[in-house]
């Protein structure tokens, strides 16, 4: 029994640990082998609603208590988020003069919450880890209400956007079931734990599928404006991360908190944003999502890397 549960323990490591390559490597058998996802793309909104479900059953209720205990740093980080992201989405589109579907598609990334990768990452970096998992919950559970009407603002110039049809998918999609994981948990009790180690490779693999699905489906569409938008998808990461970092940093923040702002701002919940495109604007219009998925885990590995290199030394104010 022991052997079984190391064993599979040791399984979920390294799938959780090398979550990158497996993004890549299920790109790359999209792109190349496009049929063998092309008739699954029905499977992108119930997976991600699956993702959010185990995002629910993995908080507690210290994550929103911090909201109380660090206020200023918790609006600061969300603030950031939905204020940073989808204006720099729009600039760049503006800048680059996309398609309208692509245009809705980048505008719709930067919309996004954060996803539970960054706090992958902001361990990995030596940031504040709760404060990047609160962060993450308080910006999700903020997303139903905050992404349709920046979708409205930003997007609206190139195509129409249903406002109301987007609130109603973001509640079914993020919002019931996250809350329905964090009954779930509060039921299970301590019977949870034993699920809780499983979860992070469970939700590497669906969004991994889910990037496939996407890349598969566009295909044809990467060969001709494969480039331009992943140029536009690194910068907005790139921008992205560097505002969450000098805007902590500019409020007094400390180095831990100042990484995971940083963190948290720049890499978006991408998979949501793809099943989101494909639901009201078209498979086309979460091209920027999935290339987004497949750069922000590489970029966020990298910068993870060289901020674990540096000693922490300063206090958080």
């Amino acid at each position: 029994m022991n052997s079984t549960k190391s064993a599979l323990a040791s399984l979920t490591d390294l799938i959780t640990r090398f979550f990158v390559l497996w993004i890549i490597l299920f790109s790359a058998v999209a792109y190349f082998f496009p049929y063998v996802f092309q008739d699954l793309g029905f499977l992108i909104v119930p997976m991600l609603a699956v993702i959010m479900f185990a995002m629910g059953i993995t908080l507690r209720t210290d994550d929103f208590r911090r909201v109380f205990s660090r206020p200023l740093e918790i609006m600061t980080g969300v603030f950031a988020q939905y204020a940073v992201m989808p204006l720099l989405g729009f600039l760049l589109v503006f800048a680059f003069g996309t398609s309208p579907l692509i245009a809705a598609g980048v505008v719709l990334v930067g919309s996004c919450p954060g996803g539970t990768a960054s706090n992958v990452i902001t361990y990995l970096a030596r940031g504040d880890l709760a404060l990047s998992v609160t962060l993450t919950s308080v910006s999700t559970l903020l997303c139903p209400f905050l992404l349709p009407a920046l979708m409205y603002v930003y997007a609206g110039r190139w195509i129409d956007v249903p406002v109301a049809a987007i609130f109603i998918s973001a509640l079914q999609i993020v919002l019931l079931p996250v809350l329905l994981g964090v009954v779930l948990r509060k039921l299970l009790g301590r019977k949870s734990e034993s699920i809780l180690p499983f979860l992070p490779s469970v939700s590497s693999l669906v969004i991994a599928l889910v990037v496939g699905i996407i890349v598969a489906l566009n295909a044809e569409s990467i060969k001709t404006i494969g480039a331009a938008v992943f140029l536009i998808v690194i910068i907005h990461n790139a921008l992205g991360l560097t505002c969450g970092y000098l805007i902590a940093r500019a409020m007094g923040f400390g180095e831990s908190s100042a990484r995971a702002i940083s963190v948290e701002v720049g890499m978006q919940n991408s998979g949501l944003a793809a099943a989101l495109s494909q639901l009201h604007f078209g498979y086309l219009s979460a091209l920027p999502a999935a290339l987004f998925s497949i750069w922000h885990n590489i970029s966020g590995a990298a910068i993870a890397w060289l901020w674990r290199k540096r000693r922490i030394n300063e206090q958080n104010r």
